[in-house]
């Protein structure tokens, strides 16, 4: 069941400003005003199509990722809330985040948002210094992050903000100093990425033409230590590979997907993962914006895949997205999902190699060092 993993909504909005270097996200630039109230209106008929396949279902998180979604109007905000709240019942404790860039002109709509229903807000900040955020092709400076910063602790209950390390040249005396800055920023979550060079990216480019060097292995692993043992030390522990909250402050919303729950996928480039009387479905929407406008506008929604996943299918997305989360897996739930055990001598070997360790009868968690390599872990315990 999925139930106590809650039901989330994602929402993707394609837009952005600039294309930063490094990303793979599917996000697109428009030098013409956006016709968000033709979009807003195509959200609801998506939700619609959506809602009707997940009747009685309550929404315990909504997150508006993208893209750049606070390059949204206040009221289109408003409008897509609106729709949701027409086709699911919220609970009264739902998680609504938003993905918001630092710079002055959007940092200014925060009290709206808040207003609109939004109570969660991740910033992208990325980095503490000015020289790294030109580096990242970021179009804010660290000023202007740090008043947004301050804005958004003043106008929502929580707030995250994320850094990306690892970056060229990077120390970790300096990545442990720029990290305490952050901390003390009075976030209660932070999320923290290690810059990695994904193909069809600018950076990738760089990298592949000798132009950019980043840590090796080695010294992104002591730059990954440092992360743990920093955030430990000052009360924000692990409770992901990337994630870091004060307890009680993780993001209910990503949860939703590491605890392998269902949720629904709106707008261009969203992906669900529904469970009905066939099993669980993966579902993904068109990816280029106006084409899924386009389609939702002629049939009800912009779906491009809609697959029932196979138990094998259903068990391997249980261990690589529960793996990362520090609580680990139900072992008695990958065996309902998939219909077969973990074979015990991979499992204990794991265990003896230190990649792998138990919590009590029923459950295992990939230990720090398993973390390191854990797509090699999943892919050894499944083999």
């Amino acid at each position: 069941m999925t139930q106590d993993s809650g039901f989330g909504i994602y929402i993707h909005w394609p837009f952005c400003a600039a294309k930063c270097p490094y990303c793979d996200f599917n996000s697109h630039i428009r030098h013409q005003a956006i016709d968000q109230e033709r979009f807003a209106h195509a959200f609801a008929i998506e939700f619609a199509h959506f809602g009707a396949e997940t009747r009685g279902r309550e929404v315990t998180s909504i997150f508006f990722g993208g893209g750049t979604p606070s390059l949204m109007k206040p009221q289109t905000v408003e409008a897509i809330l609106n729709s949701v709240a027409k086709n699911w019942r919220l609970s009264d404790t739902v998680e609504i985040s938003m993905e918001a860039n630092p710079s002055s002109v959007e940092a200014e709509r925060f009290r709206d948002y808040c207003t609109a229903g939004v109570n969660r807000v991740s910033l992208g900040v990325q980095a503490l210094n000015d020289p790294d955020l030109r580096f990242l092709g970021r179009l804010h400076d660290v000023d202007t992050a740090l008043r947004a910063i301050d804005m958004a602790c003043e106008t929502f209950p929580r707030l995250s903000f994320d850094l990306i390390y690892a970056r060229p040249g990077q120390t970790p005396e300096a990545w442990r100093m720029e990290l305490e800055r952050a901390i003390g920023l009075a976030a209660d979550h932070l999320s923290l990425y290690q810059l990695t060079i994904e193909h069809d990216t600018p950076f990738f480019k760089l990298y592949e033409a000798d132009k950019l060097v980043v840590p090796d292995p080695d010294a992104a692993a002591n730059l990954y230590e440092m992360t743990l043992s920093t955030c430990e030390a000052h009360s924000m522990p692990a409770y992901e590979i990337s994630n870091h909250a004060v307890p009680g402050a993780e993001c209910r919303h990503n949860l939703v997907y590491w605890r392998y729950g269902d949720y629904v996928g709106v707008g261009p480039g969203a992906h669900g993962r529904l469970t009905g009387g066939n099993g669980k479905r993966a579902t993904a929407t068109e990816l280029h914006p106006e084409t899924w406008l386009q389609k939702v506008e002629e049939r009800g929604h912009g779906m491009v895949e809609d697959q029932v996943l196979t138990m094998e299918e259903q068990g391997d997305e249980y261990l690589i997205m529960g793996l990362r989360l520090n609580e680990g897996v139900d072992l008695a739930r990958y065996e309902r999902l998939s219909g077969r055990n973990l074979d015990p001598r991979r499992l204990n070997d794991l265990i003896f190699h230190g990649m792998v360790e138990r919590m009590g009868d029923t459950r295992v968690r990939a230990t720090h060092d398993g973390f390191f390599v854990l797509d090699a872990v999943v892919a050894d315990l499944v083999a």
